[in-house]
C-alpha cells in the first residue's frame, strides 16, 4: 500500500468526513459542522492510513507504551488500526461492564501496571475519552497520553491535561479544515 502524506491524509477525512449543517455533539454543543466518524473508519484505505499515523503518534509521544486501548464503538477499529501498524496489542473499553461472561469493562488481556495510550476519534470536551481513561486506571492500567484523529479544539486537550493526560491530535479541526492552497495563484 503507498504511503498516504499528512496533506492527503487530511484532504480525504474532509471529503469523506467533513459535513456541514446544524448538528448537536455528544457534549451537547451545537455546531455548524461534524466529522462522521464512521465516513473515515469504514474505508480501508483511510483506516489504514490512519493506523499509520497513530503508530506514528505513539513512537513520537508515549515511547514506553505498552497497550493501546479504544473506547466503544467509534475507537475500536482505530485502535485496531494502530495495533496492526505498530505491533502493539490494544484492549476495549466498554461504556458499562457487560452483565454476561466475564463482565469486564476493560476487555483483552493485561497486566495491572501496564502503560497504556487511549485512541479516541474526534475529540471536543473529552468527556468520552475521559471515561475510558477513569476505567483503565480503576483496572489498575496506568494512562498519561491519548492519540485522537482530530482535536476540535473546544476544551478537550485541557480537560484530559487536568486528569493528567497529554492529548496528541493527527490533526486540529484549524487544521483539517483550513482551505488547501491552490498551487496556480500566489502566495502572500
Amino acid at each position: 500500500m503507498p504511503q498516504v502524506t499528512d496533506d492527503e491524509l487530511k484532504r480525504a477525512l474532509r471529503e469523506h468526513a467533513y459535513l456541514e449543517g446544524d448538528f448537536v455533539l455528544r457534549s451537547g454543543k451545537r455546531s455548524r459542522y461534524y466529522l462522521d466518524k464512521y465516513r473515515f473508519e469504514t474505508r480501508p484505505d483511510l483506516l489504514a492510513a490512519l493506523g499509520e499515523s497513530i503508530a506514528t503518534a505513539v513512537r513520537e509521544h508515549a515511547a514506553r507504551t505498552d497497550r493501546l486501548a479504544g473506547p466503544e464503538l467509534g475507537a475500536v477499529a482505530l485502535a485496531a488500526a494502530g495495533s496492526l501498524a505498530s505491533g502493539l496489542p490494544f484492549l476495549i473499553v466498554r461504556k458499562a461492564a457487560k452483565e454476561y461472561g466475564t463482565a469486564k469493562r476493560v476487555e483483552g488481556m493485561y497486566a495491572e501496571g501496564d502503560r497504556i495510550c487511549v485512541v479516541e476519534d474526534v475529540v471536543t470536551s473529552g468527556g468520552a475519552l475521559l471515561e475510558s481513561v477513569e476505567a483503565l486506571r480503576e483496572a489498575g492500567l496506568v494512562v498519561e497520553t491519548a492519540v485522537c484523529v482530530v482535536d476540535r479544539e473546544e476544551g478537550g486537550g485541557e480537560a484530559l491535561a487536568g486528569a493528567g493526560v497529554a492529548l496528541w491530535p493527527i490533526f486540529t479541526a484549524a487544521e483539517l479544515l483550513e482551505k488547501p492552497k491552490d498551487p496556480a495563484k500566489p502566495h502572500g
